[in-house]
């Protein structure tokens, strides 16, 4: 211990009070901070777990790069948009679209693993539930090359298994007829029934335009 002029020992001061323990404290802090940083990023999902889509893709390192990007791009709209295997291939070529070669979409059109039946069947569901549509005029959506471009059989599949209440829906396109275009009982049934038209059945069409005041 030095000593004072006076010759009495000089007090040490306490170790909290000295550099170098605060210099200790300093360094613990940053080792535990990154320790908790990294730890923290390590548990969060990357954007590609995040993002996967549910239908398998198995990206193949022997084909250009192209062709792994648009089966990609390929079972994304198959598995989120429930696309029909036509859609996706013009979606994948189309200049307004993907921009694909024709070879990279066919590629990824021969190794999507797609059920196009059960695609098929989500955009019937869509149409009945969102636009109330009958099932006539579903299956043409299904199938047109200005819609879904489907196959017959897909669509035939579709509407064969959708649980769709084609009177309520009839009902419902005859209130906005109704409401809509103030048309008259007899004009919303020949609507209701025409090819040009919503293309109901006879019976459905009857059901609603018995039901419109109710």
């Amino acid at each position: 211990m030095k000593k004072s002029q006076s010759g009495v020992p000089r007090p040490k001061k306490p170790f909290y009070k000295r550099f170098w323990f605060w210099l200790l404290v300093a360094i613990c802090v940053v080792a535990i901070g990154s320790s908790s940083s990294s730890s923290s990023s390590s548990s969060k999902p990357t954007a590609e777990s995040s993002s996967s889509s549910s239908t398998t893709v198995k990206k193949d390192p022997n084909v250009p790069n192209e062709y792994n990007n648009a089966l990609v791009k390929a079972a994304a709209y198959a598995d989120s948009m429930n696309m029909s295997k036509q859609g996706i291939y013009d979606q994948l070529t189309s200049t307004a679209g993907e921009g694909f070669s024709a070879k990279a979409a066919q590629y990824a059109i021969d190794h999507v693993k797609a059920d196009y039946n059960k695609n098929a069947l989500a955009k019937a569901k869509s149409y009945s539930d969102d636009q109330a549509m009958s099932k006539a005029g579903i299956y043409d959506q299904l199938t047109s090359q200005s819609g879904e471009k489907f196959t017959a059989d897909e669509a035939q599949y579709a509407v064969d298994n959708l649980k769709a209440d084609y009177n309520k829906n009839a009902l419902t396109k005859a209130k906005e007829y109704e409401s809509d275009q103030n048309m008259s009982p007899s004009a919303i049934q020949e609507q209701l029934t025409s090819d040009a038209g919503e293309k109901f059945t006879v019976s459905e069409a009857q059901y609603a335009v018995d039901n419109l005041d109710k």
